[in-house]
């Protein structure tokens, strides 16, 4: 029998919590949840599983999967929480540079000369910066991904393979997906990270163009693309971005 898989990145309420999970269809009997250690959440479904289905066994399982995911949370890097005042420093591309803000005559965030200048109309409270440079951070990610896609893209375009288009979209512990339909979903907290680290993430899922899942042959694919890539996702994944 041949395989087929089509996977795609869904979420489901529990409680007053979104949950994120990547909702796999292949040729299987039974349905299966799975929460990995990086607070993953996999179900792989038969392909003739409806939604409404697969919905109601995540929230008959929904109380089992929090407590996985509370008890990976234990094991990652603890970052202080950012306070968005004057003096604390952001990332931005890998690197690091201090905020400094002030009364202005417009709203707005500019990075110059190592710094992020954020100037409000209104009081400059942190609740008013930390809006501000999400947007800036929302905007950058949309030129700097697409800059991204290009370069990656050029290893994929005699493969006969659709470039995919990129949406950006805020994932709880995720960095990137690909849906059912082709299209790659960024977290926007991925502009924190350096160039090397957006193209390593890229790569990862346009390999799933060709794999849909993380089996042998598309780790095989992914390191012929981008050799040394362990160290690579290390670097995100003790980064202290989020």
């Amino acid at each position: 029998m041949i395989q087929t898989e089509r996977n795609d990145l869904r979420s489901f309420k529990f409680g007053g919590r979104v949950i994120d999970y990547d909702l796999l269809f292949s040729n299987r009997k039974t349905l299966e949840i799975a929460v990995h250690p990086d607070r993953t959440v996999v179900v792989k479904a038969p392909a003739s599983a409806e939604i409404s289905a697969v919905e109601k066994k995540l929230q008959k399982r929904a109380s089992w999967i929090c407590r996985q995911l509370e008890y990976f949370r234990q094991f990652e890097p603890r970052q202080q929480p950012k306070s968005f005042i004057g003096g604390e420093t952001h990332l931005y591309l890998g690197r690091q540079y201090r905020l400094k803000t002030f009364r202005g005559d417009e709203d707005s965030v500019k990075l110059i000369r190592g710094r992020f200048l954020v100037s409000c109309r209104e009081d400059i409270e942190s609740e008013n910066v930390r809006k501000l440079l999400k947007k800036w951070y929302v905007a950058k990610a949309a030129v700097q991904f697409n800059c991204s896609l290009d370069r990656c893209w050029q290893k994929f375009r005699f493969s006969g393979l659709k470039k995919p288009a990129i949406n950006i979209r805020q994932m709880q512990k995720r960095w990137g997906s690909l849906s059912t339909k082709g299209i790659i979903s960024l977290n926007p907290e991925l502009i924190k990270a350096s160039k090397e680290c957006i193209d390593y993430v890229l790569m990862h899922e346009l390999c799933h163009l060709k794999h849909h899942d993380h089996s042998p042959a598309f780790y095989r694919l992914l390191t012929s693309l981008v050799p040394g890539w362990q160290k690579i996702k290390a670097k995100l994944e003790i980064g202290h971005i989020y």
